[in-house]
Order: structure tokens, then C-alpha cells, then sequence
């Protein structure tokens, strides 16, 4: 059994990408249903390859593998290698990854059906489901870096792939530009790893982590950093890119420009997560440095509480389903920070479950509404689609953590194992994460109520239907051509089949993946963090956990939220117009989102702008241009005419020249 898992390994990240280049190559040959039979085989194959794998290790005894598939390269003593290191994490990462990816490829037979770049789409998000699986996978930094950057590139294309979009191509510009300052800083951290321990294999180098742990390195003069915390910031700097933390999150949620399909597949399994799972998979490195945990618990809980403020003044239903992502993301960092790494990565798979659900449920919403994405331009949809709403209340029951459903087991543990932990910041992470839950329920149940409840606030215009949206034109906002209608079922059959997961995967799961053994050889928690030991001498179960929850502050908080919800969307709907007004001050922060983008567009953008200028001015025109180049010829210019005068053209000028030479040689000659 063991032998044939390097080739099943291989078939999983291979599987995909062959069907990438299938339908990219050969798209102008071969028919619009092959170009999406072609993906959903391969990444159904996939799927199924890495459930069998993740069976194996867990009823059929099979233990880790670390596969090496070739040397690419030596530099002196160090090996840069392709290969597997397949454990529990990798295993249950690559069933979710590629199981929300298959429903994502069906999914987007409906959603895509009338684009002419059907075939085109179907071999990025292909590709992309290759990079992701590469990222995973790797069992060194050199692959690991190949997939991150991978993953980047494609999102790049996939975020502007209605290209005739000014806002989508500002948008994919964005999302590549800021990840580079995320790349840079994950870039200098592999390179002091191999600095430090001269390999890039993780097993070589996460044995040689004890030895870093007194090791200091002067990044200024004087000033003596340890190393690991220094190796391990700059790691997390490339996860605040890729996984949207606080200050280099901004370019997620104009991640939104692209279609939905792709926005499902960024924000719940893969681009975003992996550098929470980087983190996790570093876990015997962070474990050396509390000053990096104590880093990344106090970003995360900030993003966890502050962009969900956000999401409260969102509009575009998509948009406020992309705050939401980046507070959850910040729970699972905030969970990394207190050196819960079981609980993020159990977080993350439920998370990916129902993230998906409501940004497909979002997406079928729009196809109804003739892909209008503005909340104020519908309302009293619940009628018209009975599947796309009750899966919808699923995954917003599971997002808010109500007791029994995915996500109350991941996120109500996260904020527990917050409240448990001793690090520095963890005080302030606990309110964050508490009260992100009151923020949660409110912009998930506003979503709710303005999308689906109350009196529809769109108008009907028969016989004036445009064909279906391909990124271009749009009707006027709030006029459809006909009545909202259920989705298709290659629409609605990938609801169903994650909605199901959002409900109930959290039961089983719970007690092997944060109590049991099954992380054990995967992820690394030193003896002296103790957070998940204190948890499980309280935890007697499941069905325990969902009945003591009534006594939980979580639970309350969150039906608070509801509550508030209900009153300002659904008793009073005048209150949310009066409210802002009142706090207008609030109200603009949280509508200009706290003023990043300004803030960037002033300082970093305008920054470069005016740099650009000075080196144009006085770089460009006034030192190579007019001195180097010009200046350079005039000097020409000015010595030819000096030398001109001594071209006088009488003969006894130039022989007075020649006897003057001659007695300097001369003068010279003797004199030496």
C-alpha cells in the first residue's frame, strides 16, 4: 500500500493541473462542456485520491510519509528537492481543499454559463487548485514558495478576469502588489532559515529548532534580536498577504471585482488560508518565540473584531461576505497566537465549509437579481428561492457559532482557549474575539434580513432583459426583466452538498482533531503552553459542549447581535438611516474602512509618485540628461572651441608651437 502512494500523491496535485492545461491550450479545439468535464474529472479525481488518503491514516494505520519526487538543484551542501511530506495536517488540508474546489467547478457551469470566457475561467480555477495542492504538500520551503507564489499569480488572473473592468483590473493590481510586501518579508525569513540551519527540508529544520533558541542576530547596531523571533515574524509578514491580516488585508475585499465562483474558492479553502496553515505547519518554530505568538494573537484578534465592524456598513452582499472572511481569518490567527494551532486548523476546515456555502449562496442570489449585488436592491427573495435560503441560513447559523452547527465548535473553542491562554495580549484578544461575535451575528443576520426578508425593493420591467452579465454592462440598479427565480441545479446540488458539512461535520470531529491524537506529529506545542491541555479537562463531549453553551457569554453575545439585527432591518427599518446619522462621525470611519486605502493611496502610492518625480526632475533631466549626457557634450563643445583658437593657419604660429614642444621634451628629458 505504502509503495503506490508516491504515485497517488503525484495524481493528486498532477490531476488538476493536466486538466489546467487541457482546457488553457487547447480551448480553441475542443467544446465548451469538455473544457468543464475535463476540470471537474480532474479535480474530482483529486478529491477522491485525497479522501482515500486521509482514510488510510485514520482507520487503516498509515502513518506520515515525507516523499522526495526528485533533486532539482545543489548549491555546495544544500539540496533543493521536490517532494511530498504527507501527515494529518496535509491529508485533512487536501480533502477540503479539493472538495470545495470540485463544488466550485460545478457551481460554475450555472454561474459562468453565458461568458465567453467560460473555458478560459475553467483553467485558472483548475490551476489554481493545482498551486494550492502544491502549497500544501511541499515538505520544504523551496516548493512551499513555488505554490505561494503560484497561488498569487493565479489569483492575479482569476480577481481580473472581467479585464474590461477598470475597478477589476485596479483590483487584481492590488491584490499582486501588496502580496508582494507580504512575499518580501516571507522571502527574508526562508533565507535567514537557511541561513541558520542550512536547509530548506523541514524535517532537517525543525530538528535543528532547539539550537536557534539561543542564537541572536543585530538587525541594528547594538540591539540584539533572537533569532527565532525575528525568523518567525518575518514568516508571519508573508501570512498577513496571503491570509489578509491587519495592515496588508486591503486587498481582499476588492478581491470581490472578480466572478463569484472565484471569490468562493480565494476566500474559503485556499488562498487565504495558507498562511494560516503555514503558521501551523512552522508550529515548532513559533513555539520558541513568545513575542511572535503574542504578534500574531493581537493582529488576528484585531482584525477579528475591527473588519467586522466594517461588514456592518457593507452593501454588495459579496463585500460583506469578504469582511467576514477577513474576521474569521483573524480568529484563526488569534488562535495560532495562543498556541491553539488544532483549533485554527479545525476553524479553517469548517470555515471553509460554510464560507463557501454563503458566498455560492450569495452568487446564486445574484444570478437571480440579473447580477445585482447592491442589498438595498432586494428583499423578500425567501419566496422565490427556497433551497438558495434555507442553505443560506445554514451557512449564516454556522458563521454566527449557534450552538450544534460547524461553526460554533471552532469558533466557541477559539475564544475559550483565547480566554485560557496567559501570553501577553491575550487580555485584550479575549474582548476582541467576544465581542467579534456580537459584530458577527449583526452584519451576518443584517445580510439575511436585507437579502431575503421584508418587501422586495426591485422593480420588474418586462421585455426589458439584457443577456446575462459577462462583466460588462449592467441594467439599471433595482430593475430586473423578470421575477426572481430559483438557481439551476448545478447551482443549488453544491449548496446542499456544503450545507450539509456546515451542519454537522463539527460533532464527530471535535474530540480527534483538537482532544485526541490527531495533529500528533504534525503540529508542535511546547509542554509550557498548555491552553488545549486546560481545555479538554472540561470537555465531556459534543452533545455536552452544545448544552453548556447556555451558560456561555459567546452564545448571548451572538443572540444579541441577532436581536439587533432584527430590530433595525426588521421592526424598525427607518432606525439604520437615523442611526448613521447620528453617528455619522463612526459612520464614515467604518464606510471609508478605516481609511487604509487613503492612508496608502497618500503615503505609499503618493510616496512613490513623488519620488518618481524627484528622480525625473533632478535624476533624469537634470543630472543625466543635463549633466552626463548634455553637460558631456557641451564640455566637448567648449574645449573644441578653446583648442579652435590655436588653429590660426599661419606658419610661424605653428612653428613657435612645435620649438616651444620641443624645449619642453627637451626640459623634461634632461631633467629626469
Amino acid at each position: 500500500m505504502t509503495q503506490s502512494m508516491p504515485a497517488i500523491f503525484l495524481l493528486i496535485v498532477l490531476a488538476p493541473l493536466a486538466a489546467a492545461v487541457v482546457s488553457g491550450i487547447f480551448m480553441r479545439f475542443i467544446p465548451r462542456s469538455a473544457a468543464h468535464w475535463v476540470t471537474i474529472l480532474g479535480v474530482g479525481l483529486s478529491f477522491a485520491l485525497s479522501a482515500y488518503v486521509l482514510w488510510q491514516m485514520l482507520f487503516a494505520g498509515m502513518g506520515s510519509m515525507n516523499v522526495t519526487v526528485y533533486d532539482w538543484a545543489m548549491v555546495g551542501n544544500v539540496q533543493f528537492q521536490v517532494g511530498f511530506l504527507v501527515d494529518r495536517l496535509t491529508a485533512l488540508m487536501i480533502t477540503v481543499v479539493s472538495f470545495v474546489s470540485l463544488m466550485v467547478h460545478i457551481y460554475t457551469i450555472g454561474y459562468m454559463a453565458d461568458d465567453p470566457g467560460y473555458k478560459r475561467f475553467f483553467s485558472y480555477i483548475s490551476l489554481f487548485t493545482f498551486s494550492m495542492l502544491m502549497l500544501v504538500m511541499a515538505n520544504n520551503f523551496l516548493q512551499l514558495f513555488f505554490g505561494w507564489e503560484a497561488v498569487g499569480l493565479v489569483s492575479y488572473l482569476l480577481i481580473g478576469f472581467w479585464y474590461t473592468r477598470p475597478t477589476a483590473i485596479y483590483a487584481n493590481l492590488k491584490a499582486f502588489l501588496v502580496n508582494r510586501v507580504g512575499d518580501f518579508g516571507f522571502l527574508l525569513g526562508i533565507a535567514l532559515v537557511l541561513m541558520y540551519t542550512g536547509s530548506l527540508n523541514y524535517g532537517d529544520v525543525f530538528s535543528h529548532a532547539p539550537q536557534l533558541a539561543g542564537q541572536t542576530i543585530q538587525l541594528f547596531p547594538g540591539v540584539a534580536w533572537a533569532v527565532p523571533t525575528v525568523i518567525c515574524l518575518l514568516l508571519f509578514v508573508g501570512a498577513m498577504g496571503k491570509s489578509a491580516q491587519v495592515p496588508l488585508h486591503v486587498w481582499l475585499p476588492d478581491s470581490m471585482e472578480g466572478p463569484t465562483p472565484i471569490s468562493a474558492l480565494i476566500h474559503a479553502a485556499t488562498m487565504v488560508t495558507a498562511g494560516i496553515f503555514m503558521v501551523a505547519r512552522m508550529s515548532p518554530l513559533f513555539e520558541l518565540s513568545n513575542t511572535a505568538l503574542s504578534v500574531v494573537m493581537v493582529i488576528g484578534a484585531i482584525t477579528a473584531m475591527f473588519m467586522g465592524l466594517v461588514g456592518i456598513v457593507q452593501n454588495d452582499i459579496k463585500r460583506v461576505i469578504a469582511y467576514s472572511t477577513l474576521s474569521q481569518l483573524g480568529y484563526m490567527a488569534t488562535a495560532l497566537g495562543a498556541s491553539a494551532y488544532a483549533v485554527s486548523i479545525f476553524h479553517l476546515m469548517t470555515h471553509a465549509f460554510f464560507k463557501a456555502l454563503l458566498f455560492l449562496g450569495a452568487g446564486s442570489v445574484i444570478i437571480a437579481m440579473h447580477h445585482e449585488q447592491d442589498m438595498r436592491h432586494m428583499g423578500g427573495l425567501r419566496k422565490h428561492m427556497p433551497i438558495t435560503y434555507a442553505t443560506f441560513i445554514v451557512g449564516s447559523l454556522a458563521l454566527i457559532a449557534f450552538p450544534g452547527f460547524s461553526g460554533f465548535f471552532s469558533k466557541d473553542t477559539i475564544i475559550e482557549a483565547v480566554h485560557e491562554s496567559q501570553r501577553a495580549g491575550s487580555g485584550f484578544a479575549y474582548w476582541c474575539v467576544l465581542l467579534g461575535a456580537f459584530v458577527t451575528a449583526l452584519y451576518t443576520f443584517r445580510m439575511l434580513f436585507l437579502t431575503f426578508h421584508g418587501k422586495p425593493r426591485y422593480v420588474i420591467e418586462q421585455n426589458h432583459g439584457q443577456p446575462a452579465d459577462t462583466g460588462h454592462a449592467h441594467m439599471q440598479p433595482g430593475h430586473l426583466p423578470h421575477a426572481p427565480k430559483e438557481s439551476p441545479w448545478v447551482v443549488t446540488a453544491p449548496l446542499i452538498l456544503l450545507a450539509i458539512p456546515s451542519l454537522i461535520i463539527g460533532w464527530p470531529l471535535i474530540e480527534p482533531l483538537l482532544y485526541g491524537n490527531f495533529f500528533a506529529g504534525s503540529i508542535y506545542v511546547s509542554p509550557a503552553h498548555h491552553v488545549m491541555q486546560s481545555l479538554a479537562a472540561h470537555f465531556h463531549g459534543s452533545g455536552s459542549m452544545v448544552l453548556e453553551s447556555i451558560a456561555s457569554p459567546t452564545l448571548w453575545v451572538a443572540l444579541s447581535g441577532v436581536l439587533v439585527a432584527w430590530l433595525f432591518y426588521i421592526f424598525r427599518p427607518t432606525w439604520p438611516e437615523k442611526t448613521a446619522k447620528a453617528l455619522n462621525p463612526i459612520y464614515q470611519l467604518l464606510l471609508h474602512k478605516f481609511y487604509f486605502d487613503e492612508l496608502y493611496a497618500l503615503l505609499i502610492a503618493g510616496g512613490a509618485r513623488g519620488l518618481g518625480m524627484l528622480l525625473w526632475r533632478f535624476g533624469d533631466e537634470k543630472i543625466i540628461d543635463g549633466g552626463l549626457v548634455n553637460g558631456s557634450a557641451n564640455a566637448v563643445g567648449r574645449l573644441a572651441r578653446i583648442l579652435r583658437r590655436s588653429q590660426s593657419g599661419y606658419l610661424y604660429h605653428y612653428a613657435f608651437a612645435m620649438i616651444i614642444g620641443l624645449c619642453l621634451l627637451l626640459g623634461w628629458l634632461i631633467l629626469r
